[in-house]
């Protein structure tokens, strides 16, 4: 059994394509254009471009995310708002703030001194070519 938190693949139900017509976006996620249209004013994310007569034309990316939306409006039963929130979180940067802190400074090159002696060095030669901008390098 599948975990119900976890994104659907949506890699095995969409067209290996470049552009889709917002028809073909409508008929991949089950749901009617107008909604694909209302999503649109409703979630950042979901921009598609525009052919030079005006159609909308989708990138995967937003297929893939069009179907994420059908998937917590209508089988999470998340509210507009609450789907907007949860894609924003999704997506949002991770700060150093939010990281989980993995090693404490210096650990990571415990037993591979010649490595860290390696890149200290080269930062060092960097820094140096930063410094002394006129100097050619040898």
């Amino acid at each position: 059994m599948s975990d119900p938190e976890a994104p659907q693949s949506a890699d095995t139900d969409v067209p290996d394509k470049l552009y889709f017509r917002i028809g073909e976006v409508a008929r991949l996620a089950g749901i009617k254009p107008y909604v694909v249209r209302f999503w649109e004013t409703e979630f950042s994310g979901l921009g598609p471009r525009k052919s030079g007569t005006g159609h909308r034309l989708y990138r995967r990316k937003d297929v893939e995310l069009v179907l994420e939306i059908k998937r917590l409006l209508y089988e999470k039963r998340y509210t507009i708002e609450g789907a907007r929130k949860y894609l924003q979180d999704r997506t949002r940067p991770v700060t150093s703030k939010t990281a989980p802190k993995l090693h404490v400074q210096g650990e990571l090159f415990v037993g591979n001194s010649a490595l860290y002696q390696e890149i200290r060095r080269e930062l060092t030669q960097i820094l140096d070519i930063f410094q002394n901008p006129s100097e050619k390098t040898k």
